[in-house]
């Protein structure tokens, strides 16, 4: 087009030129018009050739960055179908549950459900090339782990990487078997033994048995230094010379929570995500009651609701019960030996927020972060204190509650009843995999869970700030506030920081110095990262 109109310039001059009566007069000045013209022509070319290089710039951008948001919408699309064909595989949805049209609000804030963005973080727990391998010891290490399920998961980690400090062969370890929960089970009821000894066949030895040589030897029973340095396990090798086997009692909180060497501190990251996997008929009837839940729901709350009777005992926790209830919990906490503290300020420990929730206030909490009335919330925990009328106006505001017990179907928890850890590993799993994780309460699982969720990729975690709640609950109860978009709004931002978005690990309190200060940490299996979530892509890992 522009070719055209220079042209037609150019023919208007000439015809200007020759119709003049004076031609020759006037050759040198038409010279001079022509090199003016050729001189802007030039020029017109020019501008129009950068012109056009910005516009087929301008156009690929637009290309690449469409195709970026076409190939994203790809991806959704793929996971909605494959999510429908879930669906529409499962044949007989349970009967526990109302229908599915009934459980999702399409309307409802897809941000209450998505995981926090996670930067591009990815576990990391592969060895560094300075990390030395196991070499074989005529050295024994046995173990008794303490407490329930997780507070024995995090301590048979520690305890492997004390044995690899100490280059000594480990002994499968013993479970406990006197605590609250008198649960019978060995370390193969639990955990997939062989899975287990294979996985860290370059870290540590393991052996199921100690060699019959060995049994009759005299054994160093040591009760090592909680929340130890590498340092300390070093000297510890001392007892070598004189023991051919250690026996240690306590298997939790051996090891610091920070200032470790990354080996050491990925070494019990491969031992907790990698290595204790659950027995295969845990790990089974585990995936089967979460695809249960995924099937009909779509997407699930697990809630740690710990309103159990032994923990309202140890807390000393008595909002809301009766005088009878109380008094039960007292002398219950004042016949158990192992709990040190006996006498509790009840209103003290919630004004701090050291109580767990109660069930009527979990109800208000999630309501006003604003999960919706068909939400479905799997309530992982073991038998509430005061039963169904103490979960009654959690149901008023969320009907959609299941339990373990409602979702497996007959039989197929047979094998168990009576076996308390049997149980936590079934709800272990159904956290871990759940759409939002809620705990009422902080405890050995709730760290677990949430770390774990953590190096998965930090899956929305919701952590109750509940010293801030109760001072809202006290509002309500002076009918200062109402359940409403006020409340909701305060609910919310208080909790806009508590998503379980990645974060490094939290230090000890400041002013607290000394061996307490380690209680004060937020503990590594908390929050594994940095040493075992990574950013660089080199660090990737299959």
């Amino acid at each position: 087009m522009a070719k055209k109109h220079d042209v037609r310039r150019r023919k208007e001059t000439v015809v200007d030129l020759s119709s003049s009566s004076e031609m020759v007069k006037h050759r040198s000045s038409s010279r001079s018009i022509v090199s003016s013209f050729s001189s802007a022509r030039l020029f017109s070319t020019k501008a129009i050739s950068l012109y056009l290089i910005f516009i087929f710039a301008f156009t690929i951008w637009v290309l690449v960055f469409s195709s970026r948001n076409i190939q994203t919408d790809d991806d959704q699309t793929r996971q909605q179908h494959q999510h429908r064909d879930l669906i529409d595989s499962v044949s007989f949805p349970p009967p526990y549950l109302p229908p599915r049209k009934n459980l999702q609000n399409s309307n409802e804030n897809t941000q209450l459900w998505t995981p926090p963005f996670s930067f591009g973080l990815h576990p990391c727990v592969k060895a560094t090339h300075k990390y030395k391998e196991f070499s074989e010891s005529d050295h024994y290490i046995t173990v008794r782990s303490n407490g329930g399920l997780n507070q024995m998961r995090t301590g048979i980690a520690d305890i492997v990487a004390v044995a690899h400090i100490m280059n000594a062969t480990l002994v499968i370890p013993e479970l406990d078997k006197r605590s609250f929960w008198q649960d019978s089970s060995v370390f193969s009821d639990i955990f997939d033994e062989e899975h287990f000894i294979k996985s860290l066949k370059r870290d540590v030895k393991v052996i199921k048995k100690l060699p019959k040589e060995m049994e009759s030897l005299p054994r160093a029973r040591k009760h090592f230094t909680s929340w130890s340095s590498v340092g300390y396990y070093e000297e510890m090798t001392h007892l070598w010379k004189e023991y051919k086997v250690i026996h240690v009692p306590k298997s939790d909180s051996r090891l610091a929570n920070n200032d470790l060497p990354i080996d050491i501190q990925r070494l019990r990251c491969r031992v907790l995500y990698r290595g204790l996997r659950f027995s295969p008929a845990i790990e089974s009837l585990g995936q089967k009651l979460v695809e249960r839940l995924k099937a009909r729901a779509g997407r699930y709350i697990t809630l740690h609701l710990r309103y159990e009777k032994d923990m309202l005992a140890f807390t000393g926790c008595t909002y809301g019960l009766t005088d009878a209830e109380s008094e039960e919990l007292r002398v219950m906490r004042e016949s158990t030996s192992h709990w040190k503290i006996k006498s509790i300020n009840s209103t003290e420990q919630r004004e701090e927020g050291l109580c767990p929730l109660t069930p009527k206030e979990v109800g208000i909490f999630l309501k006003g972060l604003g999960y919706s009335q068909s939400t479905v919330i799997y309530i992982a925990a073991g038998e509430i204190y005061g039963g169904d009328d103490r979960l009654s106006e959690l149901k008023s505001r969320f009907p959609n509650l299941v339990f373990k017990e409602t979702l497996a179907e007959k039989g197929e928890l047979k094998g168990f009843t009576g076996h308390a850890t049997k149980t936590a590993a079934l709800d272990y799993i159904i956290s871990v995999e759940s759409d939002v994780f809620v705990p009422s309460h902080s405890g050995n699982m709730a760290r677990a869970v949430e770390g774990h969720r953590r190096f998965l990729g930090h899956r929305r975690t919701i952590t109750p700030d509940r010293k801030g709640l109760v001072k809202l609950f006290s509002k309500m109860e002076r009918g200062q506030l109402k359940e409403g978009r006020k409340l909701s709004n305060l609910v919310k931002q208080m909790h806009q920081d508590r998503q379980g978005a990645p974060r490094r690990r939290k230090g000890p309190t400041q002013g607290i110095k000394g061996r307490a200060r380690f209680r004060t940490e937020e503990a590594f299996y908390e929050n594994p990262y940095p040493e075992c979530i990574c950013s660089s892509k080199e660090h990737r890992e299959p």
